[in-house]
């Protein structure tokens, strides 16, 4: 009798990573409420409170009030922490108290864990996870102390040392807030080359995902890269290459952003654009004032994203490259999908196509529903849509003149977008078993 009780306990990983980012966000909604938490002394509104902590949960950015003037020192350390739990994975910070306090790790946490890092087994995931927090603990000390080296010449120490540590923590996990007010981002930083390079190695280093930098730290033991991460790093790196020549080209006579830079500013402008799009959000130049081609352009990589088991969101990297391969397979008329000399599963390339085609619809769903609540261009909601999404947190300025329930529907697309579609699909509706008969061949005509 009581086994038949608590079957409603028995929940599958998808749910359990779904009620735990849940959990987390209505955690930080309630302490970002308190009066200590913001420099007013007043209750923040539960929508706004709630739409900060999916943010930060969700290591998205966007934001409805400014962080580095409206929250108090506790409301910004809330927001950190937040942002480091979203970043990881509150799991992967569950383990590491279950690891301290040497408790088990159970077979449904593994379970979990491979879920909540995309990984195709379990073997290994508990090694996989000590990694994680170490190599979160090295970089993002690494990036706080040059961070805080380069601020202290402009700021007293304590907030200097302050300052590195949240934008450090913020920018590996992708998360874009920042502290320097009245939503400026880093647009006083568009000439210093320090701040540009440590952020974009923050940003990067954050995106290509746990699994890559694994496999990075023991190239020199092995002497080879897997799969996965030569794909991962190859497209990383071509699309940071084409996204600075677009947003160069496309901006180096536009007098609002880059035009009015030296070729220094314009190069380190457009390489840092061509970055903060893989759901960073951080910005050194006025995002509103870029060409829409631009802003187009933007829109299309914030839909790729960051890599899978990264702290970024998107479709990711490794399925726009299977979706890039399967169709220049199709026109070369090849039965394989090949790349690096490896053949992928048909399996592979439905999931990616199945993730695309939910994202797609999810954003043009969110994009037609705003544009009838909201007063603002299409292309503006497009952009807010796609970077809640992709929990990119960059925006044309429609974040703070959201309705109530504009608010609600981004908090539940960068929600989505964090967890993941198919995640999300699984938990409300858990896939079943395979099927015992196959249906007769039927033909189609397409194109």
């Amino acid at each position: 009798m009581l086994t038949s009780k608590m079957k409603w306990l028995r929940f599958s990983p998808p749910q359990i990573l779904v009620f735990g980012f849940a959990a987390t966000i209505l955690i930080g909604t309630m302490l970002l409420m308190l009066p200590i938490s913001n420099t007013t002394g007043e209750p923040l509104n539960f929508m706004d409170a709630f739409f900060t902590a999916t943010s930060a949960t969700c290591v998205t950015g966007l934001v409805v009030v400014d962080t580095g003037t409206f929250f108090s020192s506790f409301g910004q350390v809330v927001i950190m922490l937040l942002i480091q739990v979203g970043g990881v994975g509150f799991m992967t910070m569950a383990t590491l108290f279950a690891l301290v306090l040497k408790r088990r790790i159970t077979l449904k946490d593994r379970l979990v864990l491979q879920e909540s890092l995309n990984q195709s087994a379990m073997a290994g995931i508990v090694q996989l996870i000590r990694r994680v927090l170490l190599y979160s603990f090295v970089i993002e000390t690494c990036g706080a102390l040059l961070l805080t080296v380069r601020f202290a010449f402009d700021m007293p120490f304590g907030k200097a040392l302050y300052y590195g540590i949240f934008h450090a923590i913020s920018m590996f996990n992708n998360a874009g807030f920042d502290l320097f007010g009245d939503f400026r981002s880093l647009t006083g930083f568009v000439y210093d080359p320090l701040v540009n390079f440590v952020v974009m190695f923050l940003i990067v280093s954050g995106g290509i995902g746990f699994v890559v930098l694994a496999d990075l730290v023991d190239y020199k033991n092995k002497r080879k890269l897997s799969l996965h991460s030569k794909v991962v790093l190859s497209m990383t790196g071509t699309l940071i290459l084409i996204g600075a020549i677009v947003i160069f080209i496309f901006e180096f006579t536009n007098p609002k952003t880059l035009g009015s830079l030296n070729w220094g500013g314009k190069i380190l402008g457009s390489l840092f654009q061509s970055v903060t799009p893989r759901t960073a959000g951080a910005n050194t130049v006025d995002i509103t004032e870029l060409r829409q081609a631009s802003q187009f352009f933007m829109v299309i990589l914030m839909f790729i994203g960051a890599s899978p088991g990264s702290t970024g969101g998107g479709i990711k990297t490794t399925t726009f490259t299977m979706m890039i391969a399967a169709v220049i397979a199709m026109i070369r008329g090849r039965d394989d999908i090949v790349l690096f000399r490896f053949r992928l599963v048909q399996e592979r390339i439905l999931k990616a196509l199945t993730i695309t085609l939910l994202a797609l619809l999810l954003i043009i769903t969110v994009s037609m529903i705003l544009s009838t609540t909201e007063d603002s261009s299409f292309l503006s909601i497009l952009f807010e849509a796609t970077s809640a999404f992709g929990t990119v947190g960059l925006s044309m300025g429609l974040t703070p003149e959201l309705s109530l329930f504009g608010k609600l529907l981004i908090s539940i697309t960068m929600f989505a977008g964090r967890l993941g579609p198919l995640t999300l699909a699984y938990a409300l509706g858990p896939k079943k078993g395979k099927e015992l008969y196959r249906h007769p061949e039927g033909k189609m005509i397409i194109g």
